[in-house]
């Protein structure tokens, strides 16, 4: 009896475990539908995590996408797909070097659009230099958008503060390539106020860390979701993520 209560447990979390890292239970999303992939860092120098996800990690991730007759985008361009499938737009938050060093070689490589959301003035971080910027965003392959000057949390600032970090980041990033139609929200955290700030200062749209996969509309112009790509998840993690909009709990 007392096996039998120890096989039971031992089937049981089994089968939580299952249930809460590979979400195949969720509804698939139309492949009318965006999908708008979060990436960080792009480096063989650090282990795998949620911010980083190696190269040849990434590089299967755009050999899948490939394969599936992906249309590449970037977020600016997302709306004028809406009649199309296999959309998917790869944004990159922050301005690491390593997006520079590793990510963009193989983004030529597959001939994959990114967009990336530069923190201008971000600090503790080894970060793209403006010649660098400009190089990416003249091969036609690279977007770049805005993610404040100093990576703050909008939730934690002032409104006033808040809204020179947005404006002031878009002009940053202006200046640099000459626009910056997107915005994205420093570790996800907004409300109504910084979105209608994002709208009145000129962006096109912005994107959250919403996991989950949604039609583009006005509804959600200003707080687009995204796919959340951990560096530590398994091939089947990764399409079911682009499938259903995320792969665990």
């Amino acid at each position: 009896m007392v096996w039998y209560v120890i096989f039971l447990v031992i089937i049981i979390a089994i089968v939580l475990y299952l249930l809460g890292n590979y979400t195949f239970w969720l509804p698939f999303r139309s492949k009318k539908f965006p999908r708008l992939v979060m990436l960080h860092q792009i480096t063989p120098d650090i282990p795998a995590s949620g911010m980083n996800m190696p190269p040849e990690k990434f590089e299967k991730l755009l050999q899948y996408l490939v394969k599936k007759q992906t249309i590449f985008c970037f977020v600016s361009e997302v709306d004028e797909f809406h009649d199309k499938k296999n959309i998917v737009a790869l944004t990159f938050d922050d301005g690491f070097f390593d997006n520079y060093q590793y990510a963009y070689p193989l983004l030529k490589k597959y001939n994959a659009k990114a967009t990336i959301y530069l923190a201008t003035q971000i600090e503790g971080i080894e970060k793209l230099n403006a010649e660098q910027i400009r190089e990416m965003s003249e091969s036609g392959l690279i977007e770049f958008g805005a993610h404040t000057q100093h990576h703050v949390n909008l939730l934690q600032t002032s409104d006033r503060e808040a809204y020179d970090e947005i404006l002031k980041s878009k002009q940053d990033v202006e200046a640099l390539v000459g626009r910056c139609p997107s915005f994205a929200y420093p570790f996800g955290r907004y409300n109504k106020k910084h979105q209608q700030m994002v709208r009145e200062i000129g962006f096109k749209n912005a994107v959250s860390t919403r996991k989950k996969i949604e039609c583009y509309s006005e509804n959600n112009q200003f707080e687009l979701p995204r796919i959340s790509a951990s560096g530590m998840m398994n091939a089947v993690q990764m399409r079911i993520a682009l499938a259903k909009g995320r792969y665990k709990l």
